[in-house]
């Protein structure tokens, strides 16, 4: 049986800010003219809360909360690379209705993302799948 360390509150309480800060991100999406994957990636919440992850994923090595930080940081990242990808099919003109479409595939699926690691990390569980 693999034993896992307990983690540090403080990393605890840090996992949780960085979720709360991405759902602002995704709150602002939602309520504003941006899509969500737009404020979710550009917006000032989800870039402070990608850098806590950063800084604070070394203190969560070996716990279950190393997965959440994985899981945090990809989620950010895969969603930037949409946005960059629906970016260059909206300049080609013709591509717009597919970029529009990514772009609000990846605003649902950063939202799916945010709900299932936050449920996961409120009961204590790591994030198995990315």
């Amino acid at each position: 049986m693999i034993t896992v360390n307990e983690p540090a509150p403080g990393t605890v309480m840090a996992a949780h800010l960085v979720y709360a800060l991405h759902s602002l991100s995704i709150l602002i999406g939602l309520l504003t003219a941006a899509f969500v994957v737009t404020a979710f990636v550009t917006g000032v919440p989800s870039i402070v809360a990608v850098i806590i992850n950063y800084v604070k994923r070394a203190e969560a090595r070996g716990t279950y909360l190393e997965s959440h930080f994985r899981w945090q940081i990809r989620t950010f990242w895969f969603a930037f690379l949409w946005l960059v990808i629906g970016g260059m099919l909206f300049v080609a003109l013709v591509g717009i209705p597919v970029a529009i479409a990514a772009w609000i595939g990846t605003g649902l699926w950063t939202i799916y993302r945010i709900v299932r690691g936050w449920l996961a990390l409120k009961d204590r569980r790591p994030m198995y799948a990315s």
